[in-house]
């Protein structure tokens, strides 16, 4: 059985960020990411990656983090109170596509690990993240190959993993106050040790690197596809949406800024561009109003993709 090893998973974590770099390059095809490595005064160190005004990415942002405290911020001690003064650290890579054409669809991701140090009594460890997709102009084939990648990295664990974590995702990316899901989920997993060390590690792994196997392909199909200013105008309106989550409900957000970690590395995730509106609404039936009879919502896309 694989013991834990924390050099182990941060050489991962660290490649996972170079392999999606160098994917999103090869297919963008204009720009490069403009690396950022930082540290602060010794509890945290990474890499932030920045790509902006690509031939398809308008900004993409790819971190990798490693924090170490010593006390748990207020959102994880509420979680954990069991864990109140102990000292902990963080790795994790995280990512934000926010694409120029309105039809090819927003794309987040995340792999992170924990470890805590009780006073008293062992270490305690768990793995999070998984990936989500939010579409502005959808297309149920897209929505469907989205799903039939995780299902099919998450199959080699068990039956139950898939569909416990897509729940998981319909349920943590909602937004209470909209009464909206952000958008056709995927994958979210958190306090992941319920598996050895290695079987977790493994799962891990499976869920990082399937992440260009799903999103990429959606891409390639919708990135020319002709738009105008109508399409952009709602893609601007629906990217205040993710704005309003990131800011008032992401555990992950929450904990970066109450572990006093690097503000820009944190708040990177936020859209170049995005608008509000008073009690907008789209005309009936308009293909706009599409998204959110037809996409928004816990849909289940293996089982019935092409009822729309």
């Amino acid at each position: 059985m694989k013991k834990l090893d924390l050099g182990e998973i941060k050489s991962y974590f660290e490649m996972l960020q170079n392999n999606i770099c160098t994917a999103l390059e090869e297919e963008d095809g204009r720009v490069r990411f403009v690396a950022d490595d930082w540290t602060n005064a010794n509890t945290a160190e990474g890499s932030t990656r920045i790509m902006c005004s690509g031939n398809f990415i308008e900004r993409a942002a790819l971190n990798f983090s490693h924090v170490r405290g010593s006390k748990l911020p207020s959102t994880a001690s509420a979680r954990y109170p069991e864990l109140a003064g102990a000292t902990f650290q963080a790795l994790g890579v995280s990512l934000i596509i926010h694409p120029l054409n309105p039809y090819v669809p927003t794309a987040h991701a995340n792999v992170r690990f924990f470890i805590a140090q009780p006073k008293v009594g062992p270490a305690v460890w768990w793995f999070g993240g998984g990936y989500d997709l939010t579409p502005f102009y959808p297309f149920a084939e897209d929505c469907q190959h989205w799903h039939q990648t995780a299902f099919n990295a998450c199959a080699p664990f068990g039956p139950e993993v898939y569909p416990k974590f897509k729940k998981w995702c319909d349920n943590y990316f909602f937004l209470n106050h909209r009464n909206e899901t952000r958008g056709i989920g995927g994958l979210f997993f958190d306090d992941l040790n319920r598996w050895s060390f290695g079987k977790c590690f493994n799962f891990v792994q499976s869920v990082g690197d399937s992440f260009t196997q799903a999103y990429l392909p959606i891409v390639r199909k919708r990135k020319d596809l002709a738009y105008g200013e109508r399409e952009r105008d709602f893609q601007l309106y629906r990217r205040g949406r993710y704005v309003e989550f990131n800011l008032i409900q992401d555990r992950g957000t929450l904990f970066g800024l109450q572990s006093k970690g690097r503000t820009e590395s944190i708040l990177v995730s936020m859209p170049p561009q995005a608008i509000w509106r008073y009690n907008w609404q789209p005309e009936p039936n308009s293909v706009e109003s599409k998204l959110y009879t037809d996409f928004l919502g816990a849909r289940e896309w293996l089982r019935e993709p092409l009822a729309l």
